[in-house]
């Protein structure tokens, strides 16, 4: 005889959308949905409204009129007759250079930071800790400006190092130059030339294109190489000894390409009021760079030294019983454990450099803020627009950031079983 085990289901009530726990929660998150979307559809229509009655429209078509302002520097094709669409993407470039410089040179201030003010010498320890609380109890913009003005008022002029008793002078060899002008640096230069390819940036060099190549086969035969190593190791239980190929495949097909190219550096030259030739680091991109890097690197230098000390300290005492070094200890037993808990708040230091690049324009640099949303703006008009693509491109730079960094966080973290 069948039995029916369960009690009868209850028929569907609207009431328990609301008293039922198993609808309350998601009815809750329908209700806020609506009101968002329906908050967002006021301001909208209330935005379009504003801007009729101001005579204006929305569009994005401003973006294809003609620029009419020069930007330096730039690292792709541009002139004043490019578009405003163009003289955002340079904004943008020049943006990246100095958001990706900024967080390689704040890393590396912050990790020896961090690691020197744990050191024993009381010195040291003192130094590092006027360092982190000086620097990041500062607001970042002031460290800028202040980079910006001992660049350009501290620094000689390109006449001092004229004469036959200047009273400057070049450094490293008389290859780099430092003024008031911005720091002059020397360049790759080639004697022969692979050509120039059209592309969708404007033209480039075949020259680097050939060398980015070599490198990047060198790389991949280098790989190889290891892998089929340790296939041989893990037959045999002996690894081959690869140094030597590995040493042949990366150095000579990149050493006989700029053979051939004829590699060559171009060095800057004092001629007339100013040097000419070489690279120009202009003031403006160095206090900006400058000045990021070690506000964020106080930062960064906190975030590593709380990541050294939550590493039980039986870590370090196992590596010294070991006959390991303090500094070797740090770095293959201390450090690569420590990654799985700096890494987190790196990319949000990284995050707020990418950001913080927007105080550029206190120093005159033409990054994405001064160009887009500073004088296209400012010709155009088109203030809702302009922000709206500001902060579109923002998001999408924090975004890709912060998943680039939690795929490598999924890399280094401990594997648990």
């Amino acid at each position: 005889m069948a039995m029916n085990s369960g009690a009868p289901r209850q028929a569907f009530a609207l009431s328990m959308l609301f008293n039922d726990a198993r609808y309350r929660g998601r009815t809750i998150q329908v209700i806020a949905f609506c009101i968002l979307v329906l908050a967002a559809a006021w301001l909208v229509d209330n935005t379009v409204r504003n801007l009729a009655a101001l005579g204006k429209d929305f569009s994005f078509g401003f973006l294809w009129n003609t620029a009419g302002y020069d930007i330096a520097p730039h690292a792709i094709d541009y002139s004043s007759t490019s578009t405003h669409a163009r003289a955002a993407f340079v904004g943008l470039i020049n943006t990246l250079i100095v958001a990706a410089m900024a967080c390689v040179t704040a890393t590396l201030i912050g990790v020896v930071a961090g690691v020197l003010r744990l050191s024993n010498n009381w010195i040291v320890a003192r130094l590092m800790t006027v360092y982190v609380e000086g620097f990041r109890n500062i607001p970042a913009l002031l460290w800028i400006i202040i980079v910006g003005a001992v660049m350009s008022e501290a620094m000689p002029t390109p006449n001092a190092f004229r004469g036959e008793h200047p009273t400057a002078s070049m450094v490293l060899w008389d290859s780099v130059a430092i003024t008031n002008r911005g720091v002059y640096l020397p360049v790759p230069d080639f004697t022969r030339s692979l050509g120039q390819a059209p592309g969708l940036l404007g033209s480039f060099d075949l020259n680097y294109a050939a060398i980015l190549v070599v490198l990047a086969l060198s790389f991949l035969a280098r790989r190889v190489l290891i892998k089929q190593a340790q296939r041989v190791q893990a037959r045999t239980g002996r690894r081959p000894a690869t140094w030597w190929k590995s040493l042949g495949v990366t150095i000579v097909p990149i050493v006989t390409l700029l053979c051939v190219i004829g590699f060559h550096l171009d060095y800057p030259v004092l001629t007339g009021l100013n040097f000419t030739g070489g690279l120009q680091l202009r003031n403006s991109f160095i206090a900006l760079w400058i000045g990021l890097s070690v506000y964020t690197g106080a930062f960064i230098a906190e975030n590593v030294r709380s990541g050294i000390l939550a590493i039980s300290r039986g870590q370090s005492e196992a590596a010294h019983a070991l006959g390991l070094s303090p500094g070797r200890t740090m770095r293959l037993v201390i450090l690569p454990q420590a990654l799985r808990i700096i890494i987190p708040p790196l990319i949000s230091q990284y995050l707020n450099i990418t950001k913080n690049t927007s105080l550029g324009l206190a120093v005159g640099y033409m990054d994405l803020r001064s160009t887009l949303g500073g004088i296209t703006i400012n010709q155009t008009g088109r203030e809702l627009e302009g922000m709206l693509l500001m902060m579109l491109i923002y998001v999408s730079i924090s975004l890709t950031i912060s998943t680039v960094m939690n795929i490598y966080n999924g890399r280094v973290r401990l594997k648990e079983r």
